[in-house]
């Protein structure tokens, strides 16, 4: 994903499926200057972590 899109996925009302390494996650902000995205597992809002916007991938 690149930074624009997950920066849309981010401000979008509805939700837009985003998975890290086939997991679903929520993206809750993003950091255009270091590329990388806040995300925490869907399943598990105490499980965030910072990765890098490349990583993440819609799921259409």
């Amino acid at each position: 994903m690149n930074i624009h899109r997950a920066q849309e996925i981010l401000a979008a009302d509805e939700k837009i499926h985003v998975e890290l390494n086939g997991l679903p996650v929520w993206i809750d902000s993003v950091d255009t200057g270091k590329a990388v995205a806040k995300v925490h597992a869907e399943e598990n809002p105490a499980d965030s972590r910072v990765v890098a916007v490349k990583e993440l991938e819609e799921v259409h």
